[in-house]
């Protein structure tokens, strides 16, 4: 039985980015659907990637957009903290005591290229050679440099809207941007995308599409009353895909790519990973099956097998 809710105060902390806000509104109209009694507030919390414009590896990579609301939650401020499956560290990179308590159905893990405002719609394929590509994400420029060897990546900083922003008025630095489409979708920006890109060839990041909810670890009553939002399908999905990560000690400053479907009727779960080559070479791949409920083993092998193969050359050094 979930706890009362008469008098619970809940705190919700999230980034104040318009994406961020929209995915915690729907958290919060979830929770309001089953604790109709709960005093539920909204806490905004700006993160160091919020803020800081240069590189994210200059700041810790991944952990610049959790480090402050992990310090929130940890510190009893907030109750629980939504935030992007992608954007979150794995464990072995942040602060004990920090739980995924709920994670919500995976969205569309798409990537999208995205002009400016009244460009004719174009693909990645017949922009003209040296078209700037802006994008912060290695996996992206590394996608680029293999597939479109004909066009320049440049790194880009700021939230999905400024961005849209930059990009339209001509100050982002680049000519087009590559973009999550489930992010485009949040901010009502789907006519925006001027290609869908296909996830089997324009590999997707691991955890892509999918927001989770984390709280203290030792907060039984915060668990008990997050555990039903939880979608396990899409919590057996991102375990094998954050494990898999993790045996390769990768995060968003990785060239690598997992991404995990699962059969619902016959239980079987499919790995596929790759870490791809900055410099536009051969990728490393493999692909493990099993059973959903070995996910996280499922997740931990795929990553081992990339790193037997010779993952590491690619990845930079011993992991």
């Amino acid at each position: 039985m979930p706890p009362s809710t008469t008098t619970t105060q809940f705190r919700l902390g999230t980034r104040p980015s318009p994406m961020a806000m929209e995915q915690t509104g729907r958290v919060e109209t979830e929770l309001r659907a089953r604790y109709p009694e709960i005093d539920l507030r909204v806490i905004k919390i700006t993160s160091q990637g919020d803020v800081h414009r240069g590189p994210l590896a200059d700041i810790g990579g991944k952990g610049a957009f959790t480090r402050r609301a992990d310090e929130h939650l940890l510190a009893g401020h907030v109750e629980a903290t939504v935030a992007c499956a992608k954007d979150v560290p794995g464990p072995h990179d942040r602060a004990p005591g920090i739980t995924v308590g709920a994670v919500l159905p995976r969205e569309d893990v798409r990537d999208a290229l995205v002009l400016p405002a009244g460009h004719p719609l174009a693909t990645l394929d017949t922009l003209p050679p040296g078209t700037r590509v802006g994008t912060s994400a290695p996996r992206r420029a590394a996608l680029l440099a293999s597939l479109h060897p004909h066009l320049v990546p440049v790194p880009i900083r700021g939230n999905a809207d400024t961005r849209m922003n930059a990009l339209d008025s001509g100050t982002l630095g680049a000519d087009v941007m590559i973009a999550a489409l489930a992010g485009l979708r949040r901010l009502g920006l789907t006519d925006r995308a001027s290609q869908v890109l296909d996830p089997t060839v324009w590999l997707p990041a691991a955890g892509a599409g999918i927001v989770v909810i984390e709280h203290r670890t030792d907060d039984h009553q915060t668990r008990d009353l997050l555990a039903p939002l939880s979608h396990t399908p899409t919590r057996a999905i991102l375990e094998a895909e954050r494990s898999a990560l993790g045996a390769l000690h990768g995060g968003c400053l990785t060239a690598a790519s997992v991404h995990a479907v699962l059969e619902e009727e016959s239980g079987r779960l499919t790995v596929h990973a790759v870490v791809l080559d900055p410099t536009g070479g051969t990728p490393l791949r493999t692909v493990t099956t099993g059973e959903v409920s070995d996910a996280t083993s499922l997740g931990t092998r795929a990553g081992h097998q990339l790193l037997h193969a010779g993952a590491d050359r690619l990845l930079g050094g011993p992991r």
